[in-house]
């Protein structure tokens, strides 16, 4: 986004059809960014890591896709330190404030359309790079300089052939937490305090309603949020991807204030790469409008970094 044992499979896919075992691939690969299974680790407890959905057919409110996801999935408990723990409970606080204050413009009706931290979106150089061209975008977002190198991200990122971790990896930075977006973009930007936020299979409305608060509080001090999209067959897609499994990384950059977040802007790596290099990015716009809450679903089983 030389293979691992720490990473999940890759999803290797062609136009007509998705192989989703690696012992049966045969495709070229795509924009994949597989989850690696857990690390050792001495953290106390397990956090909010997904856990399996009630057995297929039985949960009648279920996400389309979760008991896919339920099947398939291999990465097993995620841990956050004590560190994300606290600050993840600070920044909680934040982004509750922020997100009051946007339903009362819109109660007010001091509207202003979206609202946007403004990353600067690269279309991925390789079919298995979204990770480092969404480290690179959701960075521009911040500070605003565009252009950097997708090569020093992936390096960064560790990310290899089957793409970019969600969890399980530590990269090169000092006290790593296994999550290596997270940690490479408090490295690159210092003081950012950025945090995981793990999603079950099927999100639930506390899900949905933090996922708001948390890009209104980001947009509005001026960050992206890295999502990490876990698209299967039968489920939510995003704009221009086929109904096929893809593991995939994006900024979410903006939020609608007209509807307090209930429309997200995200900006996809898949936008602007030739379709020698992925055969369906013809349709997939470099920016989009979604949902937010089809945005939680479609991460459900992985999450993002805020």
């Amino acid at each position: 986004m030389p293979a691992t044992p720490a990473l999940l499979r890759a999803a290797v896919l062609t136009a007509a059809a998705l192989l989703t075992t690696a012992a049966t691939a045969t495709a070229s690969a795509v924009p994949v960014s597989p989850a690696a299974s857990p690390r050792s680790v001495s953290a106390p407890e397990p956090d909010t890591a997904p856990e399996p959905d009630t057995a297929p057919g039985t949960a009648p409110d279920a996400a389309p896709g979760a008991a896919y996801k339920a099947a398939h999935d291999t990465l097993g408990p995620q841990r956050l330190t004590p560190a994300q723990r606290e600050q993840a409970a600070a920044k909680q606080v934040k982004a509750e404030a922020s997100y009051a204050k946007a339903l009362g413009l819109r109660t007010a009706g001091l509207l202003a359309g979206y609202r946007l931290s403004g990353g600067i979106q690269q279309p991925q150089q390789t079919s298995y790079w979204c990770g480092p061209a969404m480290l690179v975008a959701a960075q521009s977002a911040h500070d605003e300089v565009g252009g950097r190198s997708q090569q020093d991200a992936a390096t960064l990122l560790k990310t290899n052939t089957s793409g970019t971790a969600w969890y399980g990896i530590d990269i090169n930075v000092p006290s790593p937490t296994g999550y290596p977006v997270a940690d490479a973009l408090n490295s690159r930007l210092p003081g950012a305090g950025y945090v995981p936020n793990a999603l079950p299979y099927t999100p639930t409305a506390a899900d949905k309603t933090a996922f708001k608060q948390h890009i209104t509080h980001d947009t509005d001090n001026d960050y992206a949020i890295a999502g990490n999209a876990w698209e299967v067959p039968g489920g939510p897609h995003l704009a221009g991807h086929p109904n096929i499994e893809i593991f995939h990384w994006v900024a979410v950059d903006g939020y609608n204030t007209d509807t307090a977040a209930a429309e997200v802007d995200y900006l996809d790596p898949v936008g602007g790469v030739s379709t020698s290099v992925i055969s369906w990015a013809g349709s997939v716009p470099k920016s989009a409008h979604i949902s937010s809450d089809t945005l939680t679903t479609i991460m459900g089983g992985r999450g993002y970094v805020w």
